[in-house]
């Protein structure tokens, strides 16, 4: 029944900061609706995933959190490093590829994920 994804929605504070983060940060071009489309490339995949409430993996506080594949996890470390962006997690690898965490200007943690 279920096609894929149609879409992520949050409330933010301020859009233009969070905006502007996302495009320079993760080069997510964001349109003057404030919004993107990202369209799955050939070998990616989306995980829709539940954890209990008490469960450790992301802070408690966080309802939802972001994780989005990148080609390179090397080169993704690289970009964050030259502008700025600390890694708040650093680089995990397991049987389901190599995992960072970074966070946007308003706290939330995002996973990003090579697989």
């Amino acid at each position: 029944m279920i096609k894929g994804f149609g879409g992520i929605f949050w409330r933010t504070k301020n859009i233009e900061v969070v905006k502007k983060w996302y495009s320079e940060v993760l080069k997510i071009e964001i349109n003057n609706w404030n919004m993107a489309m990202i369209k799955p490339e050939s070998g990616s995949e989306t995980i829709f995933s539940f954890f209990p409430e008490d469960d450790s993996y992301f802070p408690i506080e966080q309802q939802v959190m972001l994780n989005f594949q990148v080609h390179n996890i090397d080169e993704t470390i690289k970009h964050l490093e030259q502008i700025g962006v600390p890694i708040e997690k650093k680089e995990e690898n397991s049987e389901f590829g190599k995992f960072i965490w970074i966070k946007d200007p308003e706290g939330r943690l995002i996973e990003l994920w090579e697989k």
